[in-house]
């Protein structure tokens, strides 16, 4: 299996060590048709991508794209930021960007006191005691993810489950009813086998992404393999593996809105 388009890399612009121009080239020295730099979003006070620095990076991404003969796609790996599904990409930010994804990060501005409270210190707390988290937690979790699904035009929900413990197969079955992809991240183990039977069961569709921070990453596709050597996985169902390349749920909601 190889991935034809990476739609997870960081770059220096957040938490990467590789210029936009960097990972393009080794990208298109891997074969690939086309990248997304996705750099983590706005409200994260450490590793977030400037609202400032975005024509900046769309340029590079031009000028990345010439160079390679690839494509370079500026996206944003967004925040989840509570309970209502708000995230930090913008309706102002819609006309630079090219494809939003999304995830739940830790230490980041949420949105509420209560989304403080639990979508980071208490799955921190379970993360660091080693504990299955409650079913309560399990349910807030599961509607932070959903809630940002129906009302954000994401393209890709990423590593779900990871240091946020869900009901995986209902945030598929929501990603599937919106065309978000769920993602098969091969950076993090996000899910267990047994989840991931679950969310083969619902209609969602997939894309293997790299999540890489460093340009040897780019394209990697390990863990995923090692995942579809243990279960029995609809491969046809991966929209950016073999030759397939994806359709973005952004730039469709953009076309639709004139």
């Amino acid at each position: 299996m190889k991935i034809n388009f990476d739609l997870h890399t960081h770059t220096v612009y957040s938490h990467g060590k590789g210029t936009i121009e960097q990972n393009a080239l080794a990208a298109k020295e891997k074969g690939l048709v086309g990248i997304v730099v996705s750099d983590h979003g706005f409200s994260h006070p450490a590793f977030g991508m400037k609202r400032r620095e975005v024509d900046e990076m769309k340029e590079h991404c031009e000028k990345a794209a010439a160079l390679t003969g690839i494509e370079v796609l500026l996206g944003i790996e967004s925040n989840v930021r509570g309970e209502s599904g708000k995230i930090d990409v913008e309706p102002r930010d819609y006309d630079k960007l090219d494809v939003i994804l999304a995830g739940v990060h830790r230490f980041i501005y949420y949105e509420k006191p209560s989304d403080y409270f639990r979508l980071l210190f208490a799955n921190q707390i379970n993360s660091i005691l080693h504990k299955e988290a409650s079913e309560s937690l399990k349910r807030y979790n599961t509607k932070c993810y959903v809630e940002a699904i129906r009302n954000n035009p994401i393209d890709v929900i990423t590593h779900p489950g990871f240091c946020c413990p869900c009901f995986a197969d209902e945030v598929a079955r929501c990603a599937s009813d919106y065309g978000t992809y769920f993602e098969i991240n091969t950076k993090k183990v996000h899910l267990t086998d047994e989840e991931w039977e679950k969310v083969i069961a619902t209609d969602v569709r997939f894309v293997v992404d790299s999540d890489a921070h460093s340009v040897d990453r780019i394209g990697d596709a390990a863990l995923a393999e090692a995942l579809f050597s243990r279960i029995d996985f609809p491969t046809d169902r991966i929209d950016n593996v073999d030759g397939r390349v994806p359709v973005f749920r952004f730039a469709e909601w953009k076309k639709r809105k004139g």
